[in-house]
């Protein structure tokens, strides 16, 4: 919706200390590289609440982690630790000390390498193992699907307070607030990463 349109004209790098979520995290996945302090934490909660990630998540991150770990952290809002953001490639350096200067010795250190950062939108690597995996979309809803369970909301919010989870698409369907049922999210996800590896 804002600057992640945009392409940057010289390398960009992320430095993450602490919670780094939503549209947070949509802005470091705009960056060619990204480093954290160990108490980063990162993740999508948003789509606990129904609500769509709109600044290229659904791009960005499946092209880092791989489909199948993007879809588990979009749809279970879930954040992630510093070492697994880096096990997982979300994070390239986890930094003690001083952030600053830590995102600044890492930069001379790339520059030093002379390696330039490959774009975002450029790393299909890990889209083409999921194109070698067609049913990978099903296979997750159905996981989904097995975990899913309906609640009772009081405060009309559609939200399990004990256990984070939205209703099932059964309960939702209809309901006051607009929210969308799970099986549509699931739906519009699909499509979204769809067009990711597609594309």
């Amino acid at each position: 919706m804002g600057f992640t349109r945009l392409t940057a004209t010289k390398p960009t790098i992320a430095a993450i200390s602490g919670w780094c979520l939503a549209g947070g995290l949509e802005v470091a996945l705009w960056c060619d590289l990204r480093i954290g302090t160990p108490t980063a934490r990162m993740g999508y909660p948003e789509r606990r609440w129904g609500v769509p990630l709109v600044d290229g998540g659904t791009q960005r991150l499946p092209r880092v982690v791989g489909v199948e770990k993007a879809l588990e952290m979009i749809t279970s809002g879930d954040p992630i630790g510093a070492e697994e953001a880096q096990a997982q490639g979300l994070v390239d350096e986890v930094v003690s000390g001083d952030l600053a200067q830590g995102a600044l010795a890492f930069a001379e250190r790339i520059a030093a390498e002379g390696r330039p950062p490959v774009k975002i939108r450029d790393r299909n690597e890990k889209i083409e193992e999921a194109k070698a995996r067609p049913g990978l979309f099903d296979d997750f809803r159905k996981a989904i699907a097995r975990r899913a369970r309906p609640v009772s909301c009081s405060d009309g919010t559609g939200v399990d307070r004990a256990g984070g989870r939205l209703e099932s698409a059964a309960r939702t369907s209809g309901s006051r607030g607009g929210r969308v049922p799970t099986g549509e999210w699931s739906n519009r996800l699909h499509a979204g990463v769809t067009a990711s590896i597609s594309g």
